[in-house]
């Protein structure tokens, strides 16, 4: 033994870290291509944060990124497609986004996944809502994934290595079932790109099609002729080159960024923040309400 070593201590690892481990096994795509975008968010973030000023409501930014997602897949949802076997492509009609939420268990955090279904009819306020509504529940005992799924990945080697491989080849006939865990298309916010540092961050992903938030900074851009600084969001588009093409994946991205940069949908906060200014300043009955000065 080398007298050089310094001392060290082991410990088991958590049974989520455990399951999580199995779970990315089979998440790797072969053949995925990829596309690093930077996108002006300025528009979005200053809707957001006005809102915030009036109503004293943070909206969800990822929240937003999922709905302008959701809004350019259901304009073409061959870019939800799945393979079943080798001769056959299913495609989904509901835009399913699954993404990791951060709860709490007692006074720790803890990651867990959520599918937002239907996104594509949902708006950007109820997308919001259902967000900060899963944060703010105590995260279940099997972190939103199935309980018999959660059993078999923390089944001891090499059973939880044979249940992967079966498993897997019942996820290229049936690609239904990996949808209902885990969503059409995902959203992953790696958050490791902080403090006005920009960067993209690569994660795996068993979806055909998923995006992954990296991070924002300000930057100098040239609009309507002039240079004004301009936040910037770094972002990557995954695509499953299985399924989807150079030019499909391309004009997809091309919508993302437009739909992106306009702020789509954020008209919708405006409303909504006036009719809260509206029913704030008629409440009458509760006196411990304080409306933000205006």
């Amino acid at each position: 033994m080398n007298e050089k070593l310094g001392s060290y201590h082991v410990t088991d690892l958590a049974p989520g870290r455990r399951v999580w481990l199995n779970t990315l096994d089979m998440a790797w795509l072969p053949h995925t291509v990829y596309g690093l975008l930077e996108v002006d968010v300025t528009v979005a973030r200053q809707a957001i944060a006005a809102y915030k000023a009036r109503t004293g409501e943070a909206l969800s930014f990822t929240g937003f990124l999922v709905f302008c997602l959701a809004r350019a897949v259901d304009e073409d949802k061959s870019v939800q497609s799945y393979l079943k076997g080798r001769k056959q492509l299913v495609t989904f009609d509901d835009v399913d986004v699954g993404i990791m939420v951060e709860g709490h268990v007692g006074d720790r955090r803890a990651l867990m996944g959520h599918v937002i279904h239907a996104a594509n009819r949902k708006t950007y306020l109820d997308i919001h809502r259902e967000i900060r509504a899963v944060q703010s529940t105590p995260a279940p005992a099997n972190r939103g994934m199935p309980n018999w799924y959660r059993s078999a990945m923390l089944l001891p080697w090499p059973l939880s290595g044979l249940f992967k491989s079966v498993f897997g080849a019942v996820m290229s006939r049936n690609p239904a079932l990996a949808v209902s865990m885990a969503g059409t298309v995902g959203v992953s916010s790696v958050g490791m790109f902080g403090g006005g540092h920009s960067g993209w961050g690569l994660t795996p992903s068993s979806q055909t099609l998923s995006l992954v938030v990296g991070g924002a900074s300000w930057k100098p851009l040239v609009v309507e002729g002039r240079v004004e600084p301009r936040e910037v969001l770094n972002l990557t588009l995954a695509f499953n080159h299985d399924i989807i093409d150079g030019a499909p994946a391309t004009r997809f991205t091309r919508r993302l960024v437009e739909l992106i940069e306009g702020g789509y949908g954020l008209d919708e906060i405006d409303g909504a923040a006036d009719d809260w200014a509206a029913e704030a300043n008629n409440d009458n009955h509760d006196h411990s309400r304080r409306v933000p000065v205006r």
